[in-house]
């Protein structure tokens, strides 16, 4: 057990794939302190192997299938929360998609459609999945978190129209956040480093990314999603209660200002 207890929290969080998603470590460690938690998954394709995850959690995790390019699936996810748990306290967003062919390449070359997707999965996921939830938070206010990357602002070679996407996102971060706050529900984010998962592995000169940030960052290693999941939980807690519209610069063991 961590020594923040969410034991009165109730959360759902959006984006794990396998073991190895940012999401599933966010997860882990969210259970761990005690938080009521339900799981969205994209399609029967994942199913199995995230059940498979939380088999071992006592107590019963309610798995929600939810693609979030639609609306009506995401407003039926949040209406299953509401029947389950009654509120919530806690959305976590770790979502990005583009199609592996706009991830190489000169960003110019970037076709409309491909930009398209990638905003639409990697950006405007979160808002209804804000709009939705922030519902559900009427009573006693929450948190809404997401994951960012500092592509957002910087070139990264090979990051291409995710980069665009990860810049959308962190205004909308902000927007929501202004939104949201009078209702006391809180919308921040997380910058992390690269890490290793499903969405990395098509990422045109991803080994360099990481060869580089590992030689460069004071730290002289790559972050775990472990690191990361210890941040979220933070913004989770009540611990982080004044914190709205952040983006939290950098998890990235100070490569950032290298």
């Amino acid at each position: 057990m961590y020594p923040i207890d969410l034991s009165d929290k109730y959360g759902i969080v959006f984006g794990i794939a396998n073991h190895r998603s940012i999401a599933w470590a966010i997860a882990q460690i969210l259970h761990d302190a005690g938080a009521n938690l339900a799981i969205a998954y994209q399609n029967e394709r994942v199913k199995n192997g995230v059940a498979r995850l939380v088999e071992d959690w006592e107590g019963d995790t309610p798995l929600i299938e939810c693609d979030v390019s639609d609306d009506a699936n995401v407003e039926a996810a949040f209406d299953t929360v509401g029947d389950r748990f009654g509120s919530l306290d806690i959305a976590v967003h770790s979502i990005a998609y583009a199609d592996r062919n706009d991830l190489g390449g000169p960003f110019v070359d970037t076709g409309r459609e491909g930009f398209r997707l990638a905003l639409d999965i990697s950006a405007y996921s979160l808002l209804p999945i804000a709009r939705y939830g922030s519902a559900l938070m009427q009573q006693n206010g929450g948190s809404i978190i997401t994951l960012t990357f500092q592509a957002a602002n910087r070139v990264f070679p090979g990051y291409n129209v995710m980069g665009t996407a990860k810049a959308a996102l962190e205004n909308e971060v902000r927007q929501l956040a202004s939104d949201l706050g009078q209702q006391n529900i809180r919308v921040n984010a997380i910058s992390a480093g690269p890490l290793d998962t499903l969405s990395s592995r098509v990422i045109s000169h991803y080994r360099d990314m990481k060869r580089i940030h590992a030689e460069r960052s004071p730290m002289r290693r790559n972050i775990t999603t472990d690191e990361v999941a210890k941040a979220a939980l933070f913004l989770c807690s009540d611990l982080s209660g004044g914190i709205t519209g952040e983006i939290l610069q950098h998890v990235d063991t100070g490569y950032n200002f290298r």
